[in-house]
């Protein structure tokens, strides 16, 4: 480590020392809660204990679980040996799952009591996996993971730096392949330091954990949390009216929003004679109506975003009141140039893709270098996002590229051709166009519209069945409607700005 690193591990460290008695993290689930020193304590021994299994610095650790403090201190472990955490989003199908261990060859995995039937049955096909390890209760075939908080003395740790990797977060599936994205200890330190000021967090604040911590938004939150010296308040399943009743009892703060999270919280409190008037800012993706009434009935203030998993969550941040349905200003440590096909900057006011450059930017996709060559070019990330900047300099987005189309249900990224590729297998299927719609629940929803072969019949709900037994249910489609044709262009592909002109509502 050089003198002018600074890496997660160096945080939590400074942290037992700053905030040593202040609480860490508490788990609603069990009770228990934890001091910034005692969560340094944890690391400590675990990180020992993970080096007495062979864990050296640069292996993945797969993580298939719900949040926890367990999950929490394999973050702290493998930054204090420069390891390198690989989350799993569990509600992946196993093959899809697989296919992200294996990509990014993890060594080892902790994976939580319920999803271990769904990786043990295909063991053989994770062969670089060497054991599984619980998460959090030690049930089933799995190591335990009282079993590496052995106590050890600290061992000899290789030095770790800023620019080391932290963090592979696995992207949706562009072209039918999802790609880790490789985050840094700068990234997430970084990151950090934008939500403290822009929140303006300290250690009053109460941060509602809620959001998976396999997902860049419910990581970074939590960490950034944890770098403020506020206490992140865990609980493993959302539900909203009991979710309300928390915020009030343990004067919830803050927390982050995918549609249709707020909205919930707000009907929930509604319900219950509950007013949310601790929860002073929600960062998020919201919708108009759903911001209002969240501000007019807490008074809290509704901080709007744009970002990605490559920007290390953010790009773009504001309050929603200084400029309603934009994405506010672009932050203080990331530069913005909005670009035409020819990578020239467009000017003022026009639509243009939102390229960015600066520490925030991601170091690229696990093992694809081609793919980071096309999408670093000319010295910027190319987000494959539209975006547009008023003369005050506030950001608004503007949809995705054409061959990055995206659809957003509840938070979730997915991409139209993973779903399309798989609607494609169904034998009664001869053409298919996916979509995006407007959804009253979440946001934007899943639409195929599909043209069948000849003499074939199929009923949405079959196909809806058949697209959730062979990918992540939150890919299969909401809605399905079945034409005669399917709009074409001149050179005979599907025309898919015409199928949304002609199917795009629900």
């Amino acid at each position: 480590m050089g003198l002018y690193d600074f890496t997660f591990y160096d945080l939590i460290t400074r942290n037992a020392v700053a905030y040593a008695d202040y609480p860490c993290w508490r788990e609603i689930d069990d009770g228990r809660q934890v001091t910034f020193a005692d969560y340094k304590k944890q690391v400590d021994l675990f990180a020992d204990g993970l080096t007495g299994i062979g864990i050296k610095k640069g292996d993945r650790l797969g993580v298939v679980g719900k949040n926890s403090l367990e999950f929490f201190l394999v973050y702290g472990a493998a930054a204090a040996l420069g390891a390198i955490v690989l989350p799993v989003n569990w509600r992946l199908s196993a093959d899809e799952m697989i296919f992200n261990l294996n990509d990014c060859q993890a060594k080892i995995v902790f994976v939580d009591a319920e999803f271990q039937l769904q990786l043990a049955t295909r063991r053989s096909g994770l062969p670089t996996v060497t054991t599984f390890y619980n998460l959090k209760a030690d049930l089933g075939e799995a190591e335990t993971f009282a079993s590496l908080l052995n106590g050890a003395v600290q061992q000899a740790r290789a030095d770790v730096t800023s620019s080391d990797g932290f963090v592979i977060i696995h992207t949706a599936a562009v072209a039918g392949r999802p790609r880790g994205a490789l985050l840094s200890h700068g990234n997430i330190l970084l990151a950090g330091i934008h939500f403290n000021y822009y929140l303006g967090l300290s250690t009053s604040d109460v941060h509602l954990n809620l959001l998976p911590l396999f997902h860049v938004a419910g990581l970074f939150m939590a960490t950034s949390c944890f770098h403020a010296g506020a206490v992140n308040l865990n609980i493993s399943k959302f539900e909203a009216k009991s979710a309300a009743k928390l915020i009030v009892e343990s004067g919830v703060s803050l927390l982050f929003d995918f549609p249709p999270i707020l909205d919930s919280l707000l009907k929930a409190a509604t319900e219950e004679h509950l007013v949310l008037r601790s929860l002073r800012a929600v960062v998020g993706l919201g919708t108009q109506a759903t911001i209002e009434q969240y501000q007019e009935t807490t008074g809290g203030s509704y901080h709007a975003m744009y970002g990605q998993t490559e920007t290390s969550c953010l790009t773009s941040m504001g309050k929603y009141s200084d400029r309603p349905g934009s994405a506010g200003r672009v932050v203080m440590l990331s530069d913005v140039r909005l670009v035409d096909e020819l990578d020239c900057p467009v000017a003022p006011g026009q639509v243009g893709e939102i390229t960015v450059k600066g520490p925030m930017v991601f170091m690229g996709y696990w093992g694809l270098p081609e793919d980071n060559g096309h999408t670093f070019r000319h010295g910027w990330h190319h987000t494959g996002d539209l975006g547009l900047f008023d003369g005050q300099g506030f950001l608004f987005y503007a949809g995705r590229k054409a061959e990055k189309e995206l659809i957003k249900p509840g938070g979730e990224n997915v991409y139209p051709a993973e779903v399309e590729k798989v609607i494609l297998q169904h034998p009664a299927v001869a053409k298919t166009v996916v979509i995006g719609v407007p959804d009253p629940k979440w946001k934007e929803g899943i639409k195929a519209v599909c043209q069948l072969h000849e003499g074939k019949d199929l009923t949405a709900l079959e196909l809806i069945r058949f697209v959730g037994e062979r990918i992540a249910s939150f890919k299969k489609p909401q809605y399905v409607e079945f034409v005669a044709t399917l709009p074409q262009k001149a050179d005979g592909s599907l025309d898919r700005e015409a199928v949304k002109s002609r199917f795009g509502k629900v």
